[in-house]
């Protein structure tokens, strides 16, 4: 788009710089300018200037500095053009367009705009009617507030195909505009056009200026569904088609929400479906956003990064913690490598085996919710962590193999400089893990044992502190025992579960052995502690070396159930497993 000097000189003289900004951010005025927070960077003291008279921002905090079309490009992640669109529109002019055909298509454009919020408006008072009382109970019966559900604008499409084709009809619309915007679809028996989303909640899909551009549909559950049609069943989630307005590979649901509220602050993550975001919103966190039922694109990765905020850009991805969320992530791992640059990545946070945010927050709270998303990895962190996990590495091949694929996979970094600095983190970690002198000695076999005991049984008077106990394990190297405290120091809460497996353990080494009981005396008074409070009073009882050496990827690399970053549900069972398959081979030595 090629705007004219006069026309931005023009545009700047109708509108008051002060009066964009203060929509933004609170000001207070100082003479003939105003002052205020800068919107930025974090402040407490206002360095943040707005002089109407010069038509210019300032801050003398970050350096920040502008005007008013810059200010939205900046605040509100918007391109040049988008940012002198909004401001034409708050100044009723109207941007000069460079040829006849680019002025019809701009009048195609607000017509199918039109159309779409009409559609929308439609869905919405649907939803609310007596006759489709069954879809609003569902959607507030899966914990939704109505402050939410109109805040997304959230809808339902009725099952006549004809209903909202005659609505819009009635509104001027033609046929053909509601193909183009996909909500209406050209039967191939009959070519007469029909409704292409029936009896489904309905998510309208905005641009980032808030513009509905597309629907999501969710069907409604089978007991709350019309009897079905010929025995089909219909797909659980439905998207429109491309469109002019919409191409999916390019648009994140939640976008315009999300930029809203990681300007002021909130963490940007990313989902899997319209309802995790519906679901993360309606419990405060409104930076969610998910694809359109796809891996991510690049063209969102960079959308992702234009919406952060921050010296540092990393939004959190959120999987599920299964196979298939993993597989899911290391795709996203592929697919963000080669457009890593300094300043943009992005974390991965796993949910519980099982969940997703909308089952977790209306099971756990959003604490638990809250608390997965400050463990998120760093990518260089999920890198390691995605190579090593429940694999081996005890021979020099080995090692050698997954040096190999580190490598490899950091070659694809297309950015020199990020590329150096995380090959220079895989060479200290080689040599931190597998020759620093506390991990050479590895096991042959990354291998536990256990002591059966009832299922949360725990013992009343105390915690199990058996120094000798008659048939002591011979732990010739002190490898697994650090696993197993390491799990522990990590992950408290399967205390119960491995108490009294923990107390019969044989440790050669004596301020080892003296950690271990300090440890189960701890949790046997506090059984609450968290890790960290845990940690912190082990080392106010002078183990901190100890620990160091037990809170290690030394230790990491050879058992992932002893990372702070594993499932907490998997910890307990994979912990006596562990100890399980050690005590088997002590019975194989003895015969």
């Amino acid at each position: 788009m090629s705007i004219s000097a006069r026309f931005l000189e023009e545009l700047r003289n109708r509108i008051a710089l002060s009066d964009v900004i203060g929509r933004k951010v609170r000001l207070v005025r100082a003479g003939r300018e105003f002052k205020a927070c800068c919107p930025f960077h974090g402040e407490k003291t206002p360095s943040f200037t707005v002089s109407d008279d010069k038509q210019f921002y300032h801050c003398f905090g970050c350096g920040a500095h502008g005007d008013v079309v810059g200010f939205l490009m900046q605040h509100d992640n918007l391109s040049f053009p988008e940012a002198v669109e909004v401001l034409a529109q708050q100044a009723g002019m109207q941007v000069p367009r460079s040829s006849p055909e680019e002025a019809q298509k701009e009048r195609a454009s607000r017509d199918l705009y039109a159309l779409m919020d009409e559609t929308t408006d439609y869905f919405q008072d649907c939803l609310y009617q007596p006759s489709n009382k069954n879809a609003l109970d569902y959607v507030l019966g899966r914990g939704l507030s109505p402050e939410t559900l109109r805040a997304y604008r959230i809808g339902f499409s009725p099952a006549d195909s004809q209903s909202l084709l005659k609505h819009l009809k009635s509104k001027g619309f033609s046929f053909e505009e509601m193909v183009k915007a996909g909500v209406a679809k050209i039967s191939d028996k009959t070519r007469e056009p029909f409704s292409f989303f029936r009896e489904r909640i309905m998510f309208p899909v905005a641009d980032r200026r808030g513009r509905c551009v597309a629907f999501g549909g969710r069907v409604l559950p089978e007991h709350l569904r019309l009897p079905d049609r010929g025995g089909f069943t219909p797909p659980k989630y439905i998207n429109s088609p491309d469109s002019p307005l919409f191409h999916k590979s390019r648009m994140l649901y939640g976008e315009a929400h999300a930029r809203m509220d990681v300007a002021n602050g909130g963490k940007l993550l990313v989902v899997e479906g319209y309802m995790d975001v519906i679901a993360c919103a309606d419990a405060g966190f409104k930076g969610a956003v998910a694809p359109m039922g796809t891996a991510l694109t690049d063209e969102q990765i960079s959308i992702l990064w234009r919406i952060s905020s921050g010296p540092v850009k990393e939004p959190i991805l959120c999987f599920d913690g299964d196979n298939a969320g993993r597989r899911a992530a290391e795709r996203a791992r592929d697919r963000i490598f080669p457009l890593l640059h300094p300043g943009h990545s992005v974390r991965i946070a796993f949910l519980p085996e099982g969940e997703d945010p909308d089952t977790l927050i209306r099971t756990r709270g959003t604490v638990s919710f809250l608390a997965i998303l400050e463990q998120a990895m760093p990518l260089s962190e999920f890198l390691w962590f995605s190579m090593t996990s429940g694999r081996l590495f005890n021979t020099p091949e080995a090692q050698a193999g997954l040096k190999k694929e580190l490598l490899d996979q950091i070659s694809r970094i297309a950015d020199r400089d990020v590329q150096q600095l995380y090959r220079q983190q895989v060479f200290s970690r080689f040599s931190q893990v597998f020759f620093n002198p506390g991990s050479a000695r590895s096991l042959e076999k990354a291998r536990g044992s256990s002591f059966p005991r009832e299922p949360g049984r725990r013992n009343r008077n105390g915690p199990v502190l058996l120094k000798k106990p008659k048939k002591p394990l011979d732990h010739r190297k002190t490898l697994s025992s650090r696993i197993l405290l390491a799990a522990l120091l990590n992950h408290p809460h399967i205390y119960d579960d491995v108490e009294e497996a923990l107390g019969r353990l044989h440790i050669e080494d004596g301020r080892l052995d003296l950690l271990r009981q300090k440890t189960l005396t701890l949790l046997y008074e506090s059984p609450d502690t968290r890790s960290k409070e845990l940690v912190s009073a082990l080392r106010n009882e002078g183990f901190s070396e100890e620990i160091n050496n037990i809170l290690s990827e030394s230790i990491y690399v050879h058992a992932s159930f002893s990372s702070p970053h594993a499932q907490p549900e998997t910890v307990a069972a994979r912990w006596t497993a562990f100890w399980d398959d050690l005590a088997g081979e002590k019975r194989k030595s003895k015969i």
